[in-house]
């Protein structure tokens, strides 16, 4: 149904507002003194999202319970997967960017002052004297998160390829912002630059094939023209589909389209690859909810097999790679990969109770990613001299942690028992419920293989939990203070990965509404 022009505005509203802070966010940048740029920064940027927030609770307020609509000539869906999707956005922006806006007890952070600025050195200091601080990330952030939120409620070819590339590109100049080991970022800036424009052109040519195929950009009016089960398929049609499968699957770090993932998580400015992680994969598999759900699903055994040995060996690439990782952020980066196959059980069987399942997931893991990556940015390197370096990623570095800081050790132990899928935990609620999709769908061999694999991923969480609370504390580490609200957002995640474990019915309900898509 097409919506009115008061309920389109309506409906767009949350992407107005980010728009607007987005654009402000220039505005600081060009005009704001560099002395007190950085703080505005942070505070509008706040501002900006509990804006969109607002907005998006009293469009939730005045649409709920009524038909899905279309704005922008169809190009633009309103319903349930769209409004949960965007409410998971938000709260993955928020996030994040607070933890982006951290600054140590040593005053720094994980984004250089100056590009050009050799880290410690003493023309670092005289940049920092003198107020220089990079902020442009803000703005960027959020010109992502718009993409972010328009990605899932696409309903057009256009509209996916414009949303993939407004989130992707400001992705590209963050991952190559980091302070220290600069060469690592701006290589995995690089290298997710050009294996990302190698998946956007998969991901156009399946658009131009459906286009071709169908003639039209609509999703639901390409779904028309796809034939019913069992009908002969025309080759351009299970082409466009498997090669926009295929783009969807690299946003996702599915295997075999993950190979940039260690990279650039490890490359990537920490904070940056928290929102990475827990942003581009919860949009990507958003809209491949949307997509699959409208239009590749009515392949059948066409795409089934192929989505079966992905999820496969996403799982296989995921539990086995993490095992031998040493770099806490590469061994994040394989666990998401192995999160990727299992979250991919329920797409395949996807079905109206297997939507929430997926956004509930999504959300859980997003919550645990996000403090996980906060925490990784206070545990520092010491030299023998007390000089406090770079962060300790190396897993031998957070020995004893547990004793130098029960606080920051026991959230992190919280992650990582909610990635391990351990009862009272939103990661145990999540994986339950995308197993019994799988199982609802008859997919048990799927099931056990994830059952299976969620067990070996266990060994090494649990081989840095070892580390952090019973071996002696490492001198080679230390744990800085926050200046700013890093300490709080980790605890906060951490407390509401407990809450969705224990208390997880209303999330569940309220994803449940998710179900309704646009005809």
């Amino acid at each position: 149904m097409q919506a009115t022009q008061f309920s389109q505005w309506l409906i767009l509203s949350p992407l107005i507002v980010l728009l607007a802070g987005a654009i402000v966010g220039v505005l600081i940048e060009a005009f704001v003194p560099a002395a007190i740029r950085r703080k505005v920064q942070v505070v509008w940027s706040v501002i900006t999202i509990l804006g969109a927030g607002i907005a998006l609770t009293i469009l939730g307020l005045e649409t709920y319970g009524k038909m899905p609509q279309t704005v922008g000539a169809g190009e633009y869906s309103a319903d349930g997967l769209t409004f949960g999707a965007q409410v998971i956005m938000l709260i993955i922006g928020l996030l994040s960017v607070l933890v982006m806006a951290d600054q140590t007890e040593l005053g720094d952070g994980s984004f250089a002052a100056q590009p050009a600025d050799v880290p410690g050195s003493r023309a670092e200091e005289l940049s920092q004297h003198v107020g220089y601080q990079r902020s442009e990330m803000f703005p960027l952030a959020l010109f992502s998160l718009i993409g972010l939120m328009v990605f899932p409620a696409a309903n057009s070819l256009l509209t996916l390829f414009i949303a993939l590339e407004a989130f992707s590109l400001p992705f590209y100049i963050l991952c190559a912002t980091a302070r220290r080991r600069r060469r690592i970022s701006q290589e995995s800036a690089i290298k997710y630059f050009v294996l990302g424009a190698f998946s956007s052109g998969f991901f156009l040519m399946g658009e131009a094939m459906l286009f071709g195929y169908s003639g039209s950009l609509s999703l639901s009016e390409i779904a028309k023209t796809v034939p019913m089960a069992g009908g002969d398929l025309d080759w351009l049609l299970l082409a466009g589909v498997v090669l926009m499968t295929v783009g969807l699957l690299f946003k996702v770090g599915a295997a075999p389209f993950h190979a940039w993932t260690p990279d650039v998580y490890q490359g990537a400015p920490t904070p940056i690859t928290g929102f990475m992680a827990a942003g581009v994969k919860a949009a990507a598999f958003l809209a491949m909810v949307r997509f699959y759900f409208v239009i590749a699903g009515q392949l059948g055994w066409n795409l089934v097999i192929f989505m079966w040995i992905v999820a496969i060996l996403t799982m296989f690439v995921g539990t086995f790679w993490g095992l031998v990782q040493e770099d806490i952020k590469r061994m994040l980066a394989f666990s998401s990969i192995a999160h990727a196959g299992f979250i991919l059980i329920a797409i395949i069987a996807l079905d109206d109770q297997s939507t929430a399942a997926v956004m509930f997931y999504l959300l859980s893991y997003a919550i645990a990613t996000i403090g996980a990556f906060a925490a990784v940015t206070l545990v520092r390197q010491q030299d023998p001299e007390g000089k406090i370096l770079g962060e300790a990623n190396r897993i031998e570095a957070w020995a004893g942690l547990g004793r130098k800081n029960p606080l920051l050790a026991g959230s992190m132990l919280v992650f990582l028992m909610s990635f391990a899928g351990i009862p009272l935990t939103a990661g145990f609620i999540g994986k339950f419920v995308v197993f019994a999709s799988g199982l609802r769908a008859g997919l048990w061999p799927l099931v056990i293989i994830a059952v299976v694999a969620s067990a070996m991923t266990a060994f090494y969480y649990f081989n840095l939990a070892r580390t952090m609370f019973m071996d002696e504390p490492a001198t080679s580490s230390k744990v800085v203070k926050s200046q700013g609200i890093v300490m709080p957002v980790v605890i906060l995640c951490a407390v509401l990965t407990v809450l969705l474990g224990v208390l997880p019915a209303p999330v569940l309900n309220f994803l449940a509404n998710a179900t309704i898509f646009v005809p």
